[in-house]
C-alpha cells in the first residue's frame, strides 16, 4: 500500500490568510501527531430562535428598546409573553 506525500506544516505562517491558504488545500487528518485531543464542557444557557419580521416593526422594537433601556430581544420576548397569554379574540 502507498502513502500519500503529506507537506510538513509550517513552523509559522506569515498572515492568517496563509494559513488559511495552506489548510484549505490540506486535511487536518493527516497530521494526527500535530493535534491533541481536549476536554471541553459546555453548558447551554440559552435558545435563540429566529423569525422574519416587517423592517418597519424592527424599527419600531429598536426606538422602543432604547426608550426603555432593553434589548430588542428582551422587549420583543415580553410583547410576544403578554400577547399569547392574553385570550384568544
Amino acid at each position: 500500500m502507498r502513502r500519500k506525500k503529506v507537506d510538513p506544516i509550517p513552523e509559522e505562517f506569515a498572515s492568517y490568510e496563509e494559513a488559511a491558504e495552506f489548510w484549505e488545500t490540506h486535511d487536518t487528518t493527516d497530521y494526527p501527531e500535530a493535534f491533541r485531543t481536549v476536554e471541553a464542557v459546555t453548558k447551554f444557557r440559552r435558545r435563540y430562535y429566529e423569525i422574519e419580521i416587517d423592517a418597519d416593526i424592527a424599527q419600531t422594537l429598536r426606538a422602543r428598546a432604547r426608550k426603555k433601556n432593553t434589548t430588542v430581544s428582551r422587549l420583543a420576548s415580553d410583547l410576544l409573553r403578554k400577547q399569547l397569554e392574553s385570550p384568544a379574540r
